[in-house]
């Protein structure tokens, strides 16, 4: 991977004027549609994505790749929703639900094999799943480009881009943490990253399985009015950059702690643990299965609490497994360069997010901060990153306590994502399960 440079190639050329053209041509024909904050967006989108291609040469390809795919998909449609049940390209492929499956089946089959190249060591088997999250990611970026396009097929009032539910969103999630593990994949040339990166995105699309086939989420929907807004845009697809990047840098956490042996515990210690651990995986279990019957208040949040269960038996596995995938993954420092380097990324655009979401709510509700439980844990999560960065770059922290400061960060985003609108009233409460 190189950074940007001044010198470009008639590659760069090329795909400068593709992504120009296809721009213009959008302008040029939904221009009507737009007011002149949208115009202004797409105008951006233009920029950046001939930055982005210059800069991640691997993007000259993906991205108009999956456009001209996604271009297939909606020519299929023929301007009628009902052909996708029919159409057999697109019944089986092209249209948004059936690219989720596909981008579903991919990430499972790339995380399975993350772990078996890098259990058994093997280059080829880790470039199947490098290649198979590639696919994977497509996928994703295919049924967010058609499914726009479907919103649009019911209705000129219903059309929105598809970032408006939790549905919607977590496919961006596993879309933008899959791309960002695999730039610095490549640049670190570091694969056996990917056996638990994948881990967090599989658990998304877990989630996504459940969720559709549960609640039939996938059903696009009309916005809420609260959501009918052109900073929606801009404001979750930042907002996604960050939970990404933290994600990611919280599983590469679990890597280093796994990669560097701690000092030996104590029998009495190891002794403490294994129960405890045993303890809560037995009662996370119990939970789930039972919380409908103990806590029937608690709805759709079982989900969440057995979660914080289980990670924390799985903090007190970690803790006794430390050092144990040494000779399997890369150099401590790789993981912690990666890391750090994820969270800063993610930093900064979880910062563009929180700016765009206040002046957001100062047009929707007159006042930029109202500390609505939302707003609230976004200052959590937003304070708790701006720490860990602030002790790695003037304090020299290095080692555990960064790497579990990033697990624990993760599960802290996790409830302001999830979990405030499960469990806390507000402003924001339109996103509930």
């Amino acid at each position: 991977m190189h950074a940007l440079s001044l010198r470009k190639r008639p590659l760069d050329f090329v795909f400068a004027l593709l992504v120009l053209l296809a721009g213009l041509f959008a302008l040029g024909r939904y221009r009507e549609f737009m007011d002149y904050y949208e115009q202004g967006i797409l105008l951006s989108t233009i920029a950046g994505l001939i930055w982005f291609g210059w800069f991640w040469p691997a993007m000259r390809l993906f991205i108009p790749l999956c456009g001209a795919i996604a271009l297939v998909g909606i020519g299929l449609y023929q301007g009628d929703l009902a052909r996708a049940g029919s159409v057999f390209g697109l019944k089986y492929a092209l249209s948004s639900q059936s690219a989720v499956m596909w981008m579903c089946v991919l990430f499972f089959l790339a995380t399975g094999l993350y772990w078996l190249g890098t259990l058994r060591r093997s280059a080829s088997t880790l470039s199947i799943a490098s290649s198979l999250t590639w696919a994977a990611a497509a996928a994703a970026l295919v049924s967010k480009l058609v499914r726009w396009y479907e919103s649009y097929l019911i209705g000129q009032d219903v059309g929105h881009i598809p970032v408006s539910n939790l549905y919607e969103v977590f496919v961006l999630f596993c879309l933008i943490t899959a791309l960002m593990y695999l730039y610095y994949e490549a640049k670190f040339q570091a694969r056996t990253m990917g056996a638990f990166v994948l881990l967090v995105i599989s658990a998304a699309v877990a989630f996504i399985l459940w969720y559709s086939f549960d609640r039939q989420a996938h059903e696009i929907q009309p916005l809420i009015p609260a959501l009918q807004s052109w900073w929606m845009k801009i404001h979750v697809p930042a907002n996604f950059v960050g939970y990404g990047a933290f994600a990611l840098a919280a599983m590469l956490g679990v890597a280093w702690l796994l990669a560097v042996p701690a000092p030996a515990l104590s029998r009495q210690a190891r002794l403490m643990l294994y129960p405890f651990a045993g303890v809560l995986l037995v009662a996370g279990t119990a939970f789930q299965l039972n919380a409908a019957t103990w806590f029937p208040s608690l709805g759709s949040g079982v989900g969440l609490v057995s979660m914080f269960i289980f990670s924390a038996a799985g903090m007190a596995l970690l803790t006794l497994n430390r050092g144990a995938m040494q000779a399997y993954l890369p150099k401590p420092a790789t993981l912690d360069e990666v890391a750090y380097k994820a969270i800063a990324v993610g930093f900064l655009f979880f910062t563009i997010a929180t700016i765009l979401g206040a002046l957001w709510a100062a047009e929707a509700w007159g006042g930029y901060w109202s500390w609505d439980p939302k707003e609230t844990w976004a200052l959590i999560v937003w304070l708790n990153y701006a720490a860990w960065l602030h002790v790695r770059l003037i304090k020299g922290w290095r080692g555990d306590v960064l790497a579990w400061w990033s697990v624990v960060g993760l599960l802290v985003t996790t409830f302001a994502f999830i979990g405030v609108n499960m469990f806390l009233s507000g402003l924001h409460s339109y996103g509930n399960l």
